[in-house]
């Protein structure tokens, strides 16, 4: 009965969050406090209830995952090429040739094919079709000996140098390219070596190289 007198004062006077003594809260919220129990959330300013620092889902929201950044892939050194698309001496072995002074000052470096056989040597540089600045053929025997080099079928000139069994320069050639109507073979360049390094041709003058300057290389 008394229970009854003071809910309906309560009711009479509109008192809000009144309770009766002897009942739980149901987690029904007065006005300022949570909505949800969020300790975090903020108060919005329109309606003075917190609003939960939640998603629409009720999920709380997370930063998403990182992206890896992909390592860079290497890049294939290329091929050389003749101005055609011509690969150059892709079935030779090569090896750098440096040309150095007595005292070891770099004139000059190409990447040169090896023929060291046969016929590979009569073949030479007769079926390049052109030859870039830092290439070259570099024709090997078993000793020194007298040969003698011709422009057979050639497409452009050469510098032909012959150096012996230590790397020594022991002669140089400027060949220029045969003439129109012309096969080469009457253009003769002989010296004695047991290596001759074939080059564009003005490439020697270019960079001061003379005889017993010095080739560098490995086989």
């Amino acid at each position: 009965m008394r229970r009854r007198a003071f809910l309906a004062i309560c009711a009479a006077t509109g008192a809000s969050g009144c309770l009766g003594d002897d009942t739980e809260s149901d987690g029904d919220a007065g006005p300022g406090a949570a909505t949800t129990g969020d300790p975090t959330a903020t108060p919005d300013p329109a309606t003075g209830t917190a609003t939960p620092t939640r998603s629409p889902t009720g999920t709380p929201t997370q930063s998403p995952a990182p992206t890896e950044t992909p390592s860079p892939t290497a890049t294939p050194e290329p091929t050389p090429t003749t101005p055609t698309g011509t690969p150059i001496h892709a079935a030779y072995e090569t090896t750098e040739v440096e040309v150095t002074t007595p005292d070891g000052e770099v004139l000059g470096s190409v990447t040169a094919a090896i023929a060291d056989t046969g016929d590979l040597r009569y073949t030479g540089l007769s079926e390049t079709e052109s030859l870039p600045e830092d290439r070259g053929m570099l024709f090997v025997y078993d000793e020194v000996g007298d040969h003698t080099y011709v422009m057979r079928d050639m497409d452009f000139g050469l510098d032909i140098v012959y150096a012996d069994d230590e790397g020594e320069i022991t002669r140089i050639h400027h060949a220029p390219a045969p003439g129109p109507d012309e096969d080469g073979e009457d253009q003769t360049y002989p010296g004695r070596g047991q290596y001759v390094l074939e080059v564009n041709e003005g490439w020697t003058t270019e960079r001061d190289v003379e005889e017993g300057d010095v080739l560098q290389f490995d086989l």
